[in-house]
């Protein structure tokens, strides 16, 4: 597991596009797995700026993302496929039909979650995936438990989670309070993960990853045992981590 240390939130944006980058033009159909929250979107920006720039080539690659909010059509401006259209696929040369996230409408969520997984293995797997991290640890819409699901699933989301997604909603009232989440084990057969933190609320979360130890009550340090792991933090995260 490698970790990279940065100055600031643009650096890391810049760093983890550049990786990005890398990946598609050495591989034109590519598999990338996306992200959603405010953590990726610098990142998401720079590669808009990087296609513009004809520096890096959209056409044949194919996305998957890894949750969707169970209840929100993709019309809706809180649902996380509209927020992939906004902030990344509406501006690059993707083919839309080449981008899946989760169906959070499907009459059988057991179903989408299942064909969700055979969708990935079908593609041939992700190549590199792109991850957030909660300050309680989760990774995609993996909470801390008792145990982890492998697969594609529905999950119950914590009250921190719906807490800190409640920015993004008039009223925390409006969060929902269940999403289909790709599982802890669909992620860790990705051929590469890149992870990224910044704010400091983020640094113990992310300290465990580095701990050795590895818990289900921090479903971030399951990255521990994949064998090509980038974590990229701001210098604020990076000196609670080394200080603690």
């Amino acid at each position: 597991m490698k970790l990279i240390v940065v100055e600031n939130y643009e650096e890391m944006s810049r760093v983890a596009a550049d990786k990005i980058k890398a990946v598609v033009n050495e591989n034109p159909n590519a598999i990338l797995g996306l992200a959603t929250g405010s953590t990726p979107v610098g990142t998401y920006k720079e590669l808009i700026e990087m296609n513009k720039n004809n520096e890096i080539d959209f056409s044949q690659i194919k996305t998957v993302n890894l949750d969707e909010y169970i209840g929100l059509g993709e019309k809706d401006p809180q649902s996380y496929r509209y927020f992939m259209n906004e902030n990344l696929f509406n501006h690059i040369n993707i083919k839309k039909e080449n981008t899946f996230v989760p169906n959070g409408l499907a009459k059988d969520i057991e179903e989408e979650a299942k064909n969700y997984d055979m969708k990935i293995d079908e593609l041939g797997g992700i190549d590199i995936q792109i991850l957030g991290i909660g300050s309680n640890g989760h990774i995609a819409f993996n909470e801390p438990a008792d145990a982890l699901t492998s697969g594609t699933h529905l999950t119950q989301l914590t009250e921190s989670t719906i807490a800190a997604n409640s920015r993004f909603f008039n009223s925390i009232d409006e969060v929902p309070k269940t999403a289909l989440t790709m599982g802890v084990g669909q992620i860790m057969k990705s051929k590469r993960i890149l992870l990224l933190a910044n704010g400091d609320s983020k640094a113990d979360a992310v300290k465990e990853i580095f701990s050795g130890k590895i818990t289900s009550k921090n479903p971030a340090t399951m990255l521990q045992m994949h064998k090509d792991v980038t974590v990229i933090v701001d210098k604020k995260v990076g000196e609670l981590i080394k200080n603690n």
